[in-house]
């Protein structure tokens, strides 16, 4: 197809990212209280004449030339963030720009990938001709994996097809990304005195159960995301020191791949073991996209690779093909003095449009 020419300049749209991630990390917005930062991406979009609808504190819009015949691709990520760590010595809350980077929370994630999607949606919002629709979703709750973000949201979207869902990638393409299944377990004993022989220590007998699953190896290995991770990331007994307490209660934090459901990957779990185990959520299941997508072909066709992701993000609870593409390097996320990049925005921005060029 013919090179689609926006109407705003590289220059523009990067300067335009740039003084709206500003705003977006001087405006707290923590899980649940993202109403302050909804508005100013409200105001964003009014300002370039662009009509948005809001559900709760999620805000999304279509493009000017929507048409309901058409299959739509979604640009969805996310503005809440999680609390500063304790570490930081910057104000978490005041955009700093230094050395060619932007300082502040929320900064890499996911300020960066919400900027440069909506500057993407911006070049090809009057666009005529295009294949498919193009709807932006940028929405809340996602670092508590709520109910009220995008979960909620997506029955009220038109038709999806693909969602492009922002985290920071370094622009590579996560075409797959581990689900998350927290199990938490309890083995019981006979409480006594400490003093005396107990053959039945729910400590000792928890400790032998939870090294059997560590030690154990699931079946299926994924192409994309390797083996199912089990993680051993809580372990709590006893009270007195010379009481034998009648539990022990652990918690286990589990990376699911593509080859297995939740549900299969618990059931495996509790056949390895003779705890009681109570999975928290079966809702945040693995995804993944094949390499011979249209939209994968065209990102790896100008230089971009693929990989499986080990972080869990909204595709979990995103119920169509997705993808994971975005600014920014995960490793710096929710660390102290966050930062991105003033050439990764740039650089997200001119990626994004020439893949979806391809694809629109």
């Amino acid at each position: 197809m013919q090179e689609l020419k926006s109407v705003y300049s590289k220059e523009e749209l990067l300067n335009n990212a740039v003084d709206l991630l500003k705003k977006l990390i001087e405006i707290p917005s923590f899980s649940k209280d993202e109403y302050n930062t909804s508005v100013e991406i409200e105001s964003f979009f009014k300002k370039n004449n662009i009509s948005t609808k809001r559900f709760k504190n999620n805000i999304w819009a279509v493009n000017k030339n929507f048409d309901v015949f058409k299959p739509s691709i979604l640009l969805n990520t996310h503005h809440d963030t999680v609390k500063p760590n304790k570490a930081y010595t910057l104000d978490p809350f005041l955009a700093v720009e230094k050395d060619g980077k932007l300082f502040g929370l929320g900064s890499n994630d996911a300020g960066a990938s919400l900027v440069s999607m909506a500057q993407v949606f911006l070049h090809f919002f009057d666009k005529e001709y295009l294949k498919y629709n193009l709807v932006i979703a940028l929405t809340a709750e996602e670092e508590i994996s709520g109910f009220d973000g995008i979960e909620a949201l997506f029955p009220q979207l038109p038709n999806i097809e693909l969602a492009i869902v922002g985290e920071p990638t370094q622009m590579n393409l996560a075409i797959a990304e581990k689900g998350l299944l927290v199990i938490d377990g309890e083995m019981k004993g006979t409480p006594s005195h400490a003093a005396h022989p107990n053959d039945d220590n729910s400590i000792v007998k928890c400790m032998e159960d939870v090294q059997q699953i560590l030690n154990f190896r699931f079946s299926k290995v994924s192409d994309y995301l390797g083996e199912v991770k089990v993680t051993l990331s809580g372990i709590h007994a006893g009270a007195q020191h010379n009481v034998v307490p009648e539990s022990c209660k652990f918690t286990l934090d589990v990376r699911v791949t593509d080859e297995y459901s939740n549900q299969e990957a618990f059931a495996i779990i509790q056949s390895q073991m003779k705890s009681t185990l109570t999975a928290r959520s079966f809702r945040l299941n693995s995804s993944k996209i094949e390499k011979d997508h249209p939209f994968v072909k065209a990102g790896l066709e100008i230089g971009r690779t693929t990989y499986g992701s080990p972080t869990s993000s909204d595709q979990a609870i995103i119920p169509c093909t997705s993808v994971k593409l975005g600014p920014g390097d995960s490793r710096r996320s929710h660390t102290a003095d966050e930062f991105i990049f003033i050439e990764e925005i740039a650089e997200g921005i001119e990626i994004y449009i020439k893949i979806l060029e391809k694809v629109l």
